[in-house]
């Protein structure tokens, strides 16, 4: 059965934002988080940065600022984050994003505060081409799930490489069969390190997002996973298009 959008605390969404040297982005994402009615409260936790980012999060005063004393990555930084976060849906947004609109917020929030969905995931405008042409990003930072689902997870989140967090709560949605919705935002991107960092610096840092993605799950099960969690999308229509190009994968746990 469809449930109505309620205000029982179990219904409420809190925010999370990690940060790291975002000074220059992360007032555009809280412009938006922090005045949306749908998130009844927003969280920041600045993970170590030494330019102004914490200075710009302090210009929202409805926004809460865990400041960090050194960078341990966004994994630890998000086990943070949802340790203080008092409601029982979490929405998790990149600190970097452009283009983000109240509109994105309400469509993101949606599927799961209306019941039809367990999960919700952003496909941005630039995220990779194979993602955009298979409707499904599984490295999305922009999310909607249940506080519970990562609580009990706390100690092994904290115990992640430093961007290993998308990649393991994708095997626990996995591992309770939980029902994905995807949210299209084709106005929306993110900045790319290489446009932050300078081309070499962000390449190298692009490569060290990657090495901890494979600490986390070996590149066949990565492949595997997006199967698997294309295979619990409710989103009948972009299933049926994908169907066509993959075999059912098999019904185990990457």
């Amino acid at each position: 059965m469809t449930r109505s959008f309620a205000p029982d605390s179990l219904l409420r969404v809190s925010c999370i934002v990690c940060a790291y040297n975002e000074a220059p982005r992360i007032g555009a994402v809280l412009a938006i988080a922090a005045a949306h009615p749908l998130l009844s409260e927003v969280i920041v936790v600045d993970d170590g940065s030494t330019d102004g980012t914490a200075d710009v999060v302090r210009r929202f005063s409805s926004v809460r600022l865990i400041s960090c004393p050194v960078n341990r990555g966004k994994s630890a930084a998000m086990a943070t984050g949802i340790e203080a976060a008092q409601n029982g849906l979490l929405m998790l947004l990149d600190a970097d994003l452009k283009g983000l609109a109240p509109n994105h917020i309400t469509a993101l929030a949606a599927p799961v505060l209306s019941g039809k969905a367990d999960v919700t995931l952003s496909l941005r405008q630039n995220s990779l081409l194979l993602f955009r042409a298979i409707g499904l990003d599984f490295v999305s930072g922009e999310r909607v799930v249940r506080k519970d689902l990562l609580s009990e997870a706390l100690k092994e989140i904290h115990g992640l490489p430093r961007f290993g967090i998308e990649v393991f709560m994708n095997r626990l949605i996995i591992a309770r069969k939980l029902r994905i919705s995807v949210t299209h935002w084709p106005h929306v991107t993110q900045s790319r390190k290489t446009e932050k960092l300078g081309y070499w610096k962000g390449v190298r840092a692009e490569w060290r997002m990657i090495s901890d993605l494979l600490k986390v799950t070996y590149p066949l099960a990565l492949f595997s996973q997006t199967c698997r969690l294309f295979a619990l999308r409710v989103d009948q229509a972009d299933r049926a298009r994908f169907s066509v190009r993959i075999k059912k994968p098999r019904d185990t746990v990457a």
